[in-house]
């Protein structure tokens, strides 16, 4: 007598069946549920370097911000967490940065040795591919991309860590752990004093740097530049965007960063040249959503918070490991600015015209992501009595999955650090579920009503 299905057929009709009827929603609940996961994984005794169980609110902020790859933390990392709980973290932020999606595609490839077209359509929701033909290789391209970046990024801190710390099983250890947190964008440190030891060190710092702003990009401009390397002119509009203004950016940032903390005793003035040179890239690359420091970001200006909101909030490339807003929401707004102070009808860019409902999409996005953070800054305030510099810092690295922080997060009331908790969820998936749903929103109407400008401004 024949079988019956098994286990996985029925896991793989279920995924099918959902994908179909509310792929958004599918991608909510699994995350949510790798989420669950970790944090149960995270209560046990084991997970702790004292041996007793996690508070439930430590536990599930670690999980949340280890998905979300965000790297904000209410209990030090380093200190407070067993080998094995750094492991979970470790894994949770590998899980975090494939994307829930990605993870779709290759558990459908496990069960049927290919990936059929629902996995498609699941992972280009994720990953904004356009071309079905292209997921199978962008899902090959984000392993073997990832893996093979952490391998060398791990290979380069190994000398520097050993000589550090003097262990070589420690120090292996850490340069895993420190290469896929930077190329995740993860912002977690698996030692008390973090990167403060090395604020000078160009061979510490620069493959963490390089990391970071790679991994920033999103897998579709990995795969389009490793396909176009060697002719940048074949890069699509989208590639072209996200590194120009990723590369604007990161000059903007670590210039102003610079000027700012020049001076400042309890940052920069205690630095050489070369050390200050250092830690002001640092710092312009990781708003993007990288969220190590190598200098207390408590100590710094008034106007580098600020300034470092801003970066924070426009985040990194879409469908990658970075958060925020995304920098080519920034870049078509801007375009359109520029665009409408010429009186162009058309938003163009690199010899491409953008359409006017990717511009909505864009205007729609941020709007709502800064009515998120809005509402929970107002929360906070009301929850802690804080000033609003500190908590429009949090709330904006929460939201933009960055994990820079102020050193407020340990010491905030537990009912702020689960505002926290669901900014950082909605952080990584609202934005990417509100655009999708944005973008497959339209509505074709036969009957349109008369126009009429109101005035603006």
């Amino acid at each position: 007598m024949a079988a019956g299905p098994g286990l996985l057929w029925h896991v793989r009709e279920y995924v099918d069946r959902a994908a179909r009827q509310g792929p958004a929603r599918l991608a909510l609940t699994v995350f949510a549920l790798v989420i669950a996961l970790v944090t149960a994984l995270l209560s046990a005794p084991w997970a702790t370097a004292h041996g007793q169980r996690a508070p439930f609110v430590d536990a599930l902020f670690t999980a949340t911000s280890a998905t979300t790859v965000t790297g904000l933390v209410t209990v030090p990392t380093g200190e407070y967490w067993s080998i094995w709980g750094l492991v979970v973290i470790l894994v949770a932020i590998k899980i975090g940065g494939l994307g829930v999606m990605t993870l779709a595609s290759l558990l459908g490839m496990a069960v049927s040795r290919r990936i059929g077209l629902t996995q498609r359509l699941l992972v280009s929701s994720e990953t904004k591919v356009t071309r079905l033909g292209e997921v199978g290789s962008l899902v090959r391209t984000v392993i073997v991309t990832s893996t093979a970046l952490e391998v060398a990024i791990a290979l380069i801190l190994f000398p520097r860590l050993l000589q550090h710390e003097g262990d070589p099983g420690q120090a292996a250890w850490h340069a895993v752990f420190y290469a896929i947190s930077a190329f995740n964008n993860a912002g977690f440190v698996p030692t008390p004093e973090g990167l403060a030891p090395f604020v000078s060190d160009w061979w510490m710092l620069l493959p963490i740097i390089i990391g970071v702003f790679i991994g920033s990009l999103g897998f579709p401009v990995i795969l389009n530049v490793a396909n176009h390397l060697r002719d940048p002119r074949r890069w699509n509009l989208h590639t072209k965007l996200t590194v120009t203004t990723s590369l604007a950016l990161v000059v903007f940032g670590s210039v102003v960063v610079a000027a700012f903390e020049w001076t400042n005793p309890g940052t920069f003035k205690p630095l050489d040249w070369g050390g200050t040179l250092l830690a002001s890239l640092f710092a312009g690359v990781m708003p993007r959503s990288g969220g190590f420091s190598t200098v207390d970001v408590g100590e710094l200006h008034e106007g580098t918070w600020l300034l470092l909101d801003a970066l924070m909030f426009v985040g990194g490339g879409s469908a990658g490991t970075a958060g925020g807003i995304k920098v080519t929401t920034l870049a078509v707004m801007l375009l359109a600015i520029v665009a409408e102070g010429r009186g162009d009808r058309d938003v163009e860019a690199f010899g491409r015209r953008i359409s006017r409902d990717t511009l909505q999409v864009a205007i729609a996005v941020a709007f709502v992501s800064a009515s998120f953070v809005l509402v929970a800054a107002l929360l906070l305030l009301a929850m802690t009595g804080l000033t609003l510099d500190v908590i429009l810092f949090e709330v904006i690295s929460a939201f933009a999955t960055c994990g820079l922080s102020t050193g407020i997060t340990p010491d905030l009331p537990d009912p702020a650090k689960y505002v926290l908790a669901v900014l950082m969820f909605i952080g990584r998936t609202g934005t990417i579920t509100l655009a999708a749903a944005l973008a497959l929103r339209n509505r074709r109407r036969v009957v349109r009503y008369p126009e009429e400008r109101p005035i603006i401004g």
